[in-house]
């Protein structure tokens, strides 16, 4: 039929049916090309893609990122809980310098307290000293004092100034109960003589014995009874209580010297002995 149409037709329209066709069919090939069919195709894919991609990363992405979020804070968490205590101790350090400085003052101050204090010790260890010279002392009082001590076991010597005191107290003591005891100094012999009588811590007399009789026999009977008289003495001190058990006191009888006189007892001098 259509080759028939063709024929039927003049020559001029048959061109212009020919070209037409020719036209129509390069259109044709044209729109068959692959060309279109990718660019046609790959679109709806990028479509689906973006789709999938955008309802992936709603979904997974989100989680992830919270979960790293959440690992991360613990992480600067740890960083800065470790580094606090280094900044608190840097800022620390200065208020702690001011602080112990004002400790050290305060120590370097008990320093003083206690080398101001120090003389105390240096006293006790004059005490040991005394103590170890106890037998030049007592016999330096025996022979100027006319006192001597009993100390107790492991006790240090009493103050030099209080037993001092205290035996000047016996001789006054004697003196006044002298008066009332009667005496011839027309009985007095030429020769020296000594006694003793020891006193408890209470003032009582323990003994009363005879070192030394000469030819003293009448001044140590006046004597005997001034010291029976004069019982009691007065109780020792504390001190003395604390250091001694007995004070053992010598009295000497010395005959009358040229240019000496007087009545009385008294504590002789340096040097002079029974």
């Amino acid at each position: 039929m259509p080759p028939m149409f063709l024929q039927s037709l003049p020559a001029t329209r048959r061109a212009q049916v020919f070209a037409f066709a020719v036209s129509l069919l390069i259109h044709a090939l044209v729109l068959m090309i692959p060309r279109h069919d990718p660019s046609g195709t790959a679109s709806p894919p990028r479509l689906e893609a973006r789709l999938a991609k955008t309802a992936a990363p709603e979904a997974v992405s989100a989680p992830a990122s919270s979960a790293k979020a959440a690992k991360t804070k613990p992480e600067r968490a740890r960083i800065l809980t470790t580094n606090k205590p280094g900044k608190t101790t840097v800022a620390a350090t200065p208020k702690w310098s001011a602080a112990e400085k004002a400790d050290m003052n305060r120590f370097l101050d008990e320093l003083d307290t206690q080398a101001k204090a120090a003389p105390k010790p240096t006293l006790a260890q004059r005490s040991l000293a005394m103590a170890r010279d106890q037998a030049r002392e007592q016999a330096r009082q025996e022979a100027a004092d006319g006192a001597s001590l009993e100390l107790r076991p492991n006790a240090a010597p009493p103050d030099p100034f209080s037993l001092e005191m205290y035996v000047d107290g016996l001789v006054k003591r004697l003196n006044r109960s002298a008066a009332f005891v009667k005496n011839d100094p027309r009985n007095k012999g030429i020769r020296a003589a000594a006694v003793e009588f020891k006193l408890n811590p209470d003032g009582t007399m323990k003994f009363f014995k005879v070192v030394n009789e000469g030819d003293q026999a009448e001044e140590i009977a006046f004597v005997k009874s001034v010291v029976e008289r004069s019982i009691p003495f007065s109780p020792f001190p504390e001190d003395i209580n604390k250091a001694a058990r007995g004070l053992t006191m010598r009295i000497c009888i010395l005959p009358p010297r040229a240019g000496e006189g007087g009545f009385g007892f008294s504590r002789s001098g340096p040097g002079r002995g029974c």
